[in-house]
């Protein structure tokens, strides 16, 4: 449905609209004249007033995941309800719209279904994928974030079932970005999937076939790609949650040719490096004087990891020196160049070293100061581990971001590290006490830094997203780290200010794209002002009457 269509309608109608409803916030004479008298009670309400009953009715919910199927039903019914509840407390809502609660939501995502959000874009529709994204009813939308489901969450192939993820990543462009929400469009590319229990299970809402061999996926994902930039010319393709081959190969592919990145490969290296320049301030070094070893060496590991490459030349280092210092294991065991098993991207990350599978092992040999966890092997660093890395390091640092089980919980990091740790996990844990010492966590979490680049780049309509965008992204995000909150031992910013947090960031990454030639609109006298003008308010605004 159009604008233009959306302002004629009356009655029912109005209400199951969750773009206009308004609900009981609706005047007497705005009943009277859009045909509402008697479907409402009598009751005039503000919005606040509303949003005191939803925020009643969530804490007598039980459990997050049913918190988190009221708050769908309730985007459903009325949109700017919805999100006026959760930008009033994020710290709050975003663990219930994302992670952890969307990993349950997920694994039972056909079981869960209500009615549709976003589009369904599948094998079957190829040669017609314009065609399909047509009838999608805004025409200009922004921001794309597209799935096929292969890698959720540490969860695995779980096809159809991944549509959460791209609904609740785009409501936090919202909720915390104030992205124009009308602008965004979750999309899940249904190729089938690998998992046979959900294509035996009788609810399961996706194709029930195997994904296709590469040559075939790829030419639907061009044809998909290409599709967009005729459909939606204006639109940001956000990659989410595919199988690691794919992302990597995907994002090779198309970052140089359009408006495109991947947040598993480039929002988690960036958030990663946030944090861990943070966590070098508070020890007075450089990322350059460090060493690393990544448990996990899929997309998210190899990415951070040409990311930091990258900032450590930046810093002095050749390739090749700043390649030396960062080391990789999986579940195969070390990556070393005798492995036969090796994707291309590995192999830059494949040194010469005896072939080993034990962890405690590779960190006596590599003494690493920086020990980051996406293996999605929850409880992998071990007291041992733990103990060991605080044996070798006064300050070790240690960032067990596999969601959603880490690799050691906070309370574990502190207390085997007799509360040395520096520490960051995928998911918020809350403040540990040791003693007379408060230790407060960080959250090593993407929302972070895609809805402040989502922003930036909503705002200035750059042509490309380049590594350069990406680094300009982290240092934007640890600049926000005061120096108290650092002697604290924080490494973000609070999430109860993520809001402030995402236009600073976004304001700052707007200066360096019209520095660098890379927006496509007008430079304003004041960026601020410009950017905090497109935010979006979660308020009602005037509806024209129908006439009649």
């Amino acid at each position: 449905m159009t604008s233009s269509d959306r302002q004629t309608l009356r009655g029912t109608a109005l209400l199951n609209d969750p773009f206009l409803n308004r609900g009981t916030a609706f005047t007497t004479a705005e009943r009277r004249a859009l045909g509402l008298e008697g479907l409402l009670p009598p009751q005039v309400e503000t919005l606040d007033r509303q949003a005191e009953r939803v925020l009643a009715h969530l804490d007598a919910k039980p459990t997050d995941l049913e918190r988190y199927i009221y708050l769908s039903a309730l985007v459903d019914r009325n949109e700017t309800l919805f999100y006026k509840v959760l930008m009033s407390d994020p710290a709050r809502f975003v663990p219930i719209v994302y992670a952890p609660t969307l990993g349950e939501v997920c694994k039972s995502f056909s079981h869960l279904y209500r009615r549709p959000r976003g589009m369904y874009i599948s094998l079957d529709m190829k040669g017609r994928i314009a065609e399909v994204l047509r009838n999608w009813p805004v025409p200009d939308v922004r921001f794309l974030c597209v799935t096929t489901g292969g890698r959720i969450l540490g969860l695995g192939d779980i096809g159809a079932n991944g549509m959460g993820i791209p609904i609740g990543k785009l409501q936090l462009y919202t909720a915390c970005g104030a992205v124009p929400p009308h602008t965004t469009l979750p999309v899940q590319l249904d190729i089938g999937t690998t998992n046979a229990a959900l294509r035996a299970d009788p609810l399961y809402l996706g194709l029930r076939r195997e994904p296709p061999p590469e040559a075939e996926l790829d030419a639907f994902v061009e044809e998909f790609v290409a599709a967009v930039q005729e459909v939606f010319p204006a639109c940001c393709i956000h990659f989410e949650d595919w199988k690691g081959t794919d992302a990597i190969r995907y994002l090779e592919r198309y970052r140089e040719k359009v408006l495109c990145y991947n947040d598993d490969i480039q929002g988690t290296a960036s958030v990663t490096l946030a944090g861990l320049v943070t966590a070098l301030r508070i020890k007075g070094e450089q990322l350059s004087d460090q060493n690393f070893l990544f448990l996990g060496a899929g997309s998210s590991a190899l990415g951070t990891s040409d990311l930091l490459v990258t900032a450590m030349e930046a810093e002095g280092l050749t390739v090749a020196e700043a390649r030396s210092r960062i080391i990789m294991m999986d579940v195969k065991g070390l990556v070393e160049p005798s492995r036969t098993d090796l994707t291309e991207a590995q192999r830059r990350y494949a040194h010469a070293a005896a072939p080993t599978r034990d962890l405690l092992e590779t960190i006596r040999r590599v003494r690493p100061s920086v020990l980051i966890g996406v293996s999605t092997a929850g409880g992998a660093f071990t007291q041992p581990v733990v103990e060991l890395m605080a044996e070798i390091n006064a300050r070790p640092i240690i960032f067990p971001l596999s969601i959603p089980r880490p690799e050691c919980t906070a309370e574990q990091a502190y207390g085997w590290s007799d509360g040395r740790a520096l520490y960051a996990a995928g998911i918020q844990f809350p403040q540990v006490l040791r003693g007379d010492m408060v230790f407060r966590p960080g959250q090593a979490n993407n929302f972070y830094i895609f809805p402040g680049l989502g922003l930036a780049v909503y705002a200035t309509r750059p042509r490309l997203i380049t590594g350069a965008v990406i680094i300009e992204a982290a240092h934007a995000l640890a600049d926000q780290v005061s120096p108290s909150a650092q002697a604290r031992g924080m490494l973000y910013p609070p999430q109860s200010q993520i809001l402030e947090v995402e236009v600073t960031s976004a304001c700052r990454l707007a200066e360096y794209l019209f520095e660098n030639g890379m927006a496509t609109v007008p430079r304003p006298e004041d960026i601020r002002a410009w950017i905090e003008g497109m935010c979006y308010s979660p308020e009602y605004g005037a509806i024209a009457p129908a006439e009649g």
